[in-house]
C-alpha cells in the first residue's frame, strides 16, 4: 500500500506542482541553479488534491499535537492551505506575514492570537528554512507556543534540518524530495541517468551544476 507521502508526491507531478528540469535548470532568486521548481498553489486548483492535503494535515495534528488551540499559515504560500485545515480542525486561525504591514496597525500577524496559546505552523514549501522559522520567531514573540509545523513539502536540505533543530521546532512534511524522486523514477517521470545528480543538488544546492551521471 502506498503511503501519504508517495501518493502526494506522485499527485504534485501528474498536476505539474513539482516540475523537474536536471537538463535545463531553474533560477533562484537566490541564483542557485535548481533542477526542480515547486508551486503547491497549484494544488488548490484541484479539489481532489486540495482535500487529501488538507486532510492529511489534519490527521497529522491530530496524532502528534493533539494539544493544538490554533492554526497558522505561513504567507504567502500556506494562506489558504493553512486556513482549510484550522476550519476542518474548527481551531483558530491566523496567518504569518514576510514582513509587518507598512500602513494601518503595522501587523506581522493577521488576526487574534491569545498569548500562551499552543500553535501549529502550517508551511506550504521548506526550503533553508529561513521564512518558515522566521514566522516561529513572529509568533513566540507573541507570547505563544509553537509546538510544531507541518510542510505539504520538504526539500530536506541539510542546512534546514540543522536550523529547525537548533531552533527546537518539531518539523513534519507530508511528503518530501527523497519520496518525490522515488515516485518520479518509478512513474517514468525521469530517467535513471538523472537520479544521481538530482540527489547531489538536494546534498549542496548552492553548488550544483547539471550532468548525467555517466559524466
Amino acid at each position: 500500500m502506498k503511503t501519504p507521502a508517495v501518493i502526494l508526491a506522485e499527485k504534485l507531478l501528474q498536476i505539474s506542482a513539482i516540475k523537474l528540469q536536471p537538463e535545463n535548470p531553474f533560477v533562484w532568486a537566490s541564483g542557485w541553479n535548481s533542477p526542480i521548481y515547486t508551486d503547491n498553489r497549484r494544488t488548490l486548483s484541484y479539489p481532489d488534491v486540495r482535500n487529501f492535503i488538507k486532510v492529511e494535515l489534519s490527521r497529522l495534528i491530530l496524532e502528534n499535537f493533539p494539544e493544538v488551540e490554533a492554526v497558522a499559515g505561513v504567507a504567502t504560500g500556506a494562506i489558504a492551505m493553512g486556513a482549510l485545515v484550522a476550519d476542518t480542525l474548527s481551531l483558530p486561525y491566523v496567518y504569518v506575514r514576510s514582513s509587518p504591514k507598512d500602513h494601518g496597525l503595522e501587523n506581522l500577524i493577521e488576526g487574534n492570537l491569545k498569548p500562551g496559546q499552543k500553535v501549529v505552523v502550517i508551511e506550504d514549501l521548506v526550503s533553508t528554512g529561513g521564512s518558515s522559522l522566521k514566522a516561529v520567531e513572529a509568533i513566540r514573540n507573541a507570547g505563544c507556543e509553537v509546538i510544531g509545523m507541518l510542510a505539504i513539502f520538504n526539500y530536506e536540505f541539510p542546512i534546514s534540518v540543522k536550523r529547525f533543530r537548533d531552533a527546537n521546532v518539531n518539523l513534519i512534511s507530508l511528503s518530501n524530495y527523497s519520496t518525490m524522486l522515488e515516485a518520479a523514477l518509478a512513474s517514468n517521470y525521469i530517467a535513471p541517468a538523472y537520479v544521481k545528480t538530482l540527489q547531489e543538488w538536494r546534498e549542496d544546492p548552492a553548488n550544483w551544476a547539471p550532468r548525467h551521471d555517466g559524466e
